[in-house]
């Protein structure tokens, strides 16, 4: 798949910072990208969308030589690493790398078609966090600094009913993040593993059962900008929905199953948003 970029050749000061952002096409990902604007920071935006991205950043007001958008598919393991090329090409060596692409959608083992479902998630959530970070690791090793960013949640602490894919991708995001925060240590590039709990986007608002400590995208991205500034390794955003998980990791699991009894699922592939 091919990358375009856009807009041409403008720049700003290379000596401003630049952050590497996956998903930024909306929710979190696009509340990041505006986090770190408001902060001086130059943008690099991967997106599939690549047209919601240019008419964000003409809304907000962004200008053209602060930013450049780079059209990727993270499920495209050639895609992304080519998209990384382009950006260290561009732009120069981030200073952050956030690989918060991914998707979320309901399965059911039973359903054969479902399998897709759950290999096309775990590409992206999984496969797709490492070739995000794959372009950059060496030049930021030789450097000496870097920070790299993997979006966990909390739905990867205990599996949920009718949500297995999305829970073992997350479970797998917090235990590859911490397999390569190991493999780096000393070496100066930080590894921060954030899991959001629950956060007002197009990927929660059609999720029906309750949604505890719902944050607005604005709210969580200050929160982690602040987290990825210390270098902290491990955060959950809220701090509430860290202390709810911790407690659920504890119940035996003859208390977790009947506490979740009779919730609802997630919705699957192409089913109505409706209960």
């Amino acid at each position: 798949m091919p990358n375009h970029l856009h807009p041409p050749d403008t720049q700003a000061p290379l000596d401003l910072p630049l952050v590497f952002i996956t998903g930024a096409s909306s929710g979190i990902g696009q509340a990041l990208a505006w986090r770190y604007h408001r902060a001086g920071w130059r943008l690099a935006l991967v997106a599939r969308r690549v047209d919601e991205v240019k008419s964000w950043a003409s809304a907000r007001k962004i200008s053209a030589d602060s930013y450049q958008i780079y059209s990727a598919d993270v499920a495209d393991t050639d895609s992304i690493i080519a998209a990384g090329q382009a950006c260290m090409s561009r732009q120069g060596l981030p200073d952050v790398v956030i690989a918060n692409a991914g998707i979320s959608i309901g399965v059911d083992t039973a359903e054969r078609a479902d399998l897709d479902v759950m290999a096309r998630i775990y590409a992206t959530n999984n496969l797709g966090m490492a070739a995000t970070f794959h372009p950059f690791i060496n030049a930021m090793v030789q450097r000496g600094s870097g920070r790299l960013v993997g979006m966990g949640s909390v739905a990867g602490i205990r599996g949920l009913p009718g949500h297995g894919a999305y829970c073992a991708s997350k479970a797998a995001v917090i235990s590859y993040c911490e397999s390569l925060r190991g493999e780096l240590r000393g070496s100066g590039v930080r590894v921060v593993t954030i899991c959001p709990g629950y956060v007002d986007t197009p990927l929660t608002r059609q999720n029906r059962y309750p949604m505890p400590f719902l944050m607005r995208p604005e709210d969580f991205a200050e929160r982690a900008f602040q987290v990825i500034a210390s270098g902290a390794s491990y955060r959950v955003i809220p701090w509430q929905m860290g202390v709810a998980a911790g407690l659920l990791r504890t119940l035996p699991n003859a208390w977790f199953d009947r506490l979740l009894q009779g919730r609802p699922r997630k919705h699957r592939q192409g089913q109505d948003s409706q209960p």
